[in-house]
């Protein structure tokens, strides 16, 4: 019988440890810290404001893209419009 207890104990204990250090278990401490209104580490909060600016400074590269590419695309229109020009000189 202790036996039985003893390896109980043991595989009882490892998944406790697997659950812990899983996704689930860290998701199961971020709820307990939400609701015990804990403040976010600060180094936390620094690199959730540097990726906010990254992913602000990549808005504005693909808008400046997209204003390019609609010049790209008025400029081939009027070219087609016109007709394509006579090919090389040589």
């Amino acid at each position: 019988m202790e036996k039985l207890v003893a390896v109980m104990m043991v595989f009882g204990t490892g998944l406790v440890a697997i659950v812990a250090f899983s996704p689930i278990g860290r998701a199961i401490a971020n709820a307990i810290n939400r609701r015990s209104g804990a403040a976010p580490a600060p180094e936390l909060a620094a690199a959730v404001d540097d990726l906010a600016d990254r992913v602000e400074a990549l808005h504005q590269q693909v808008g400046e893209l997209a204003e390019r590419q609609d010049f790209a695309e008025r400029l081939l229109a009027k070219v087609r419009e016109k007709g394509l020009p006579a090919g090389g000189q040589g």
